[in-house]
Order: C-alpha cells, then sequence, then structure tokens
C-alpha cells in the first residue's frame, strides 16, 4: 500500500511541475511579452515583428512551452487519477488535450505573422495580413477557454469525490470550469460587460491552489481520505 502510494504522490509532484511549467509559460507570455508584440494597433503590431524579431519569437516559444506543459500535465492527471474515475480521467485528459491542440491554431498565427513581417510584400498587404492572424490568435485562446473549462470540471469532480485533495479545492475547480464556460458563452452573445472577467477568477485561485497542492503534499492516501470531511 505504502508503495503505490508513494508512486501516486511522485505522480501528482511530476503533474504539479507540469502544471507550473505551464503556469509560468503563460505568466510570461502574456503577462510580460505579449503586449511587447501584439497590440490592438496591427502597424505597430507589425512594427514590433520586424523590429523586435527576437521578442516575437520569444512570445512563440513561450506558446509552445504552454501547448506541450498542458498536453503532458492533462496526461499526467489522467495517471494520477484513472484509478479513481477511469471516465472523469479519460475526460479530463480529453479535454484539456483539445485545449492544447486549439492553442496550437494561435501558434501557427504567430508563427504564420513572424514570416510575413519579413516577407517582401507590400506594407499595406503585411498589415491586414498581421491584423487578421493577430485576431486569429486571440480568437483561439477565447475559444478554446470552452475545453479549458470543461477539463477543470470532471478535475474537479474527482476530488470532492474521493477526497484524496481538499473537497473545496475539487469545488472551486469545478466553479471555475463553468465559469469559463459561461465567460465564453456571455462574451460571444455580444455582452462586453466588465464583469465577465470576473467568471474566471475561481479558475484561477484553484488552479494555484492545485499546484501548490500537488508539489507540497501530492495526494492523499485512500484510507485517509475516507476520514476526511
Amino acid at each position: 500500500m505504502n508503495t503505490i502510494h508513494n508512486e501516486l504522490k511522485n505522480t501528482a509532484r511530476v503533474a504539479g511541475i507540469w502544471y507550473l511549467l505551464m503556469a509560468i509559460s503563460g505568466i510570461f507570455g502574456f503577462l510580460i511579452f505579449h503586449s511587447e508584440v501584439y497590440t490592438s494597433d496591427p502597424q505597430e503590431t507589425l512594427t514590433n515583428l520586424t523590429e523586435s524579431e527576437s521578442t516575437a519569437r520569444i512570445r512563440l516559444l513561450l506558446e509552445f512551452a504552454i501547448i506541450i506543459s498542458q498536453a503532458l500535465t492533462a496526461l499526467w492527471f489522467y495517471k494520477l487519477f484513472r484509478n479513481i474515475s477511469q471516465t472523469a480521467a479519460l475526460a479530463t485528459m480529453i479535454w484539456g488535450t483539445v485545449n492544447s491542440m486549439v492553442i496550437m491554431l494561435s501558434a501557427i498565427a504567430m508563427a504564420v505573422a513572424i514570416s510575413v513581417a519579413a516577407s517582401e510584400l507590400i506594407v499595406a498587404d503585411k498589415i491586414l495580413m498581421v491584423d487578421l492572424l493577430t485576431k486569429i490568435s486571440a480568437k483561439s485562446w477565447s475559444i478554446g477557454s470552452l475545453f479549458f473549462g470543461l477539463w477543470l470540471i470532471p478535475l474537479g469532480f474527482m476530488i470532492t469525490s474521493s477526497k484524496r485533495m481538499p473537497v473545496w479545492l475539487g469545488r472551486v475547480l469545478m466553479l471555475g470550469g463553468i465559469g469559463y464556460l459561461l465567460s465564453a458563452f456571455i462574451g460571444y452573445g455580444g455582452v462586453s460587460a466588465s464583469w465577465v472577467g470576473y467568471l474566471t477568477i475561481p479558475a484561477s485561485v484553484a488552479e494555484f491552489w492545485m499546484i501548490g497542492y500537488l508539489l507540497i503534499f501530492g495526494i492523499r492516501p485512500e484510507v485517509d481520505a475516507a476520514t476526511t470531511e
């Protein structure tokens, strides 16, 4: 029993490492590098792509890191939770992987934008193409949030039903998943109110909580979970 649990704890910590890498690459990608390249003005974006190509390439590589780390996090979550619920673990892996694949569209758009900026096209055509590619990248993320929301729901369900992690962690994960789904539907339904962004806050809280718990504690033994309220 101890050997099995130690193996699960190791699996949990590896999952936590992948999840942490996904968070770090997302933070650096969006909060630091993204605005240095991509803006609401396509002409300014083209200038950034041309004059700061190295920054644009770092932003692209961070997108690669997000894609890879999310796919690996989804796989390790399946390994961690498959004995709790095969169906929910499989759903978590599939939906997490699909979200990773949707983000690939953003990476492809970024890669093409870099190529367009360095091409021999006339400036007017470059601006039009960069504008389109920037919008494709942004919409890939916003529509991909559907699957990001979906993967949090079975993940939260497995935690609340098994009690192998804090029950409230599972509940906040499910709430965050629902928040992502609602924000996508409401946003694309034409509502642009500032409060829509608040719907994803529970997910952000739960994700950092999840990362910390995985890295520090791993997962509770099944016998302890049975007596935990």
